[in-house]
């Protein structure tokens, strides 16, 4: 029987506990899931590639489960491809991402029809997390503990703190 890869792509820009569940539940429905990291240049992102890959990798090496965590910056069809993959898994969290993400997929479909976009519902608690908003949050100076890990609370308060002092 074919090995079921999947592929969760994403800036992770910084990776939150909305990700977190979706790799852990999407994790459960294939036999290695492939974390793409990439770079959406129009997000402007605070983290590195190289600090956004040793996250994502730090906040997943407690599950118990085949995952690789990768970079790329290519088509991600072309991703998949290179990665063996038969599943992209996004998640979702509102009505305005699902008519993104219909979109994408059926555009993928066209793409390559070999590989199937699974759509997994955010938890009802992560639903209104977005790194983007985490991000504002916390260049504004609020709490960001119940959106992501403590580690990627020192992370991200640590950056602003140095682009203050940048900036200031």
């Amino acid at each position: 029987m074919k090995q079921r890869v999947g592929v969760y792509p994403g800036t992770f820009d910084p990776i939150t506990l909305g990700h977190m569940d979706i790799i852990r539940r999407g994790a459960k429905l294939v036999d290695k899931l492939v974390i793409g990291v990439t770079t959406n240049i129009s997000k402007s992102p605070m983290f590195s590639d190289e600090e956004r890959l040793e996250m994502v990798r730090r906040e997943c090496a407690g599950i118990d489960r085949q995952i690789v965590v990768t970079g790329f910056n290519a088509l991600l069809m072309d991703f998949a491809e290179s990665q063996g993959a038969n599943i992209i898994v996004r998640g979702l969290r509102a009505v305005a991402d699902f008519e993104y993400e219909y979109q994408m997929a059926g555009m993928n479909q066209q793409i390559n029809s070999r590989v199937e976009t699974v759509f997994l519902m955010a938890d009802v608690s992560l639903q209104p997390i977005a790194s983007r908003l985490v991000k504002e949050i916390a260049l504004y100076g609020g709490p960001i503990q119940k959106f992501v890990s403590p580690a990627v609370r020192q992370e991200v308060e640590a950056r602003v703190a140095e682009l203050g002092r940048k900036g200031g």
